[in-house]
């Protein structure tokens, strides 16, 4: 059977909003908040992976990235500005539009293709990276998305996976307060039971051969009104699994 792991009803929500990707007070705002730690996370790990000085001013340049699940191009933007090479790929026709649009504005070359991980061509290269950051608690077939994604590494590669826990902590805050009460975000963007716990996604990174894994979490300070690390994967969590760097 063919692999699909779209979810329409998923699909139909983000195109709704699609618009609105790079409005900084809109739907997407929590996203816009937490990339300069999706970035850190990011960069710091594949440094480490790849042995790479990370005061460089392109500490990137030359690893092929694939952003999975893209949406208007939050993150492909800055990993491009760090000098990767990245691949954006999103199912929804219309954030591709916009990330399209919207990196032709700022003068990057991104290369934005509408469709799934599983719709790759086969004899693409393989990528030093591979991202996929608030997007697994939005698919089909969960175990399959992750084999997919492992299959586009290269032998010496990583992948990062940010998402939220499966905790009734998670449950108040990502869904209740975020989406109900302080309309962080749309109401209906978030399903509880489609939350993965760490430990169930570490042993299923570790099944795919990606056992070089580093995790930490994520939560709002009340009192800084900033996101910020935390020891705590209580609610919001990055996972980074790396294959051991061998050359």
């Amino acid at each position: 059977m063919t692999l699909n792991t779209r979810n329409t009803a998923e699909l139909e929500h983000f195109k709704t909003h699609s618009e609105t990707w790079w409005d900084a007070e809109g739907p997407f705002r929590v996203l816009h908040d937490i990339t300069p730690l999706r970035m850190a996370f990011i960069k710091e790990k594949v440094c480490i992976q790849f042995n790479i000085k990370e005061k460089t001013s392109l500490p990137l340049k030359g690893l092929r990235i694939l952003d999975v699940g893209c949406g208007g191009g939050l993150l492909c933007e800055p990993l491009t500005r760090l000098g990767a090479n990245v691949i954006g790929i999103d199912p929804v026709k219309e954030n591709i539009k916009v990330a399209k649009i919207h990196a032709k504005e700022m003068g990057l070359k991104i290369v934005y293709l509408d469709c799934a991980v599983e719709d790759l061509p086969t004899d693409m290269l393989p990528f030093d990276v591979v991202v996929a950051s608030e997007i697994i608690e939005h698919v089909d077939h969960p175990d399959a998305f992750l084999k997919a994604c492992a299959a586009r590494l290269a032998a010496h590669g990583g992948m990062v996976v940010t998402t939220f826990n499966r905790t009734f902590k998670s449950y108040f805050l990502g869904i209740v307060a975020a989406e109900y009460i302080l309309k962080w975000a749309p109401s209906g963007t978030h399903t509880w039971e489609k939350f993965m716990k760490p430990e169930e996604l570490s042993k299923k990174l570790v099944s795919l051969g990606l056992g070089n894994q580093e995790i930490t979490g994520v939560r709002f300070s009340p009192f800084t009104r900033r996101w910020e690390f935390s020891s705590s994967l209580d609610v919001n969590y990055f996972l980074w699994a790396g294959c051991r760097f061998t050359s």
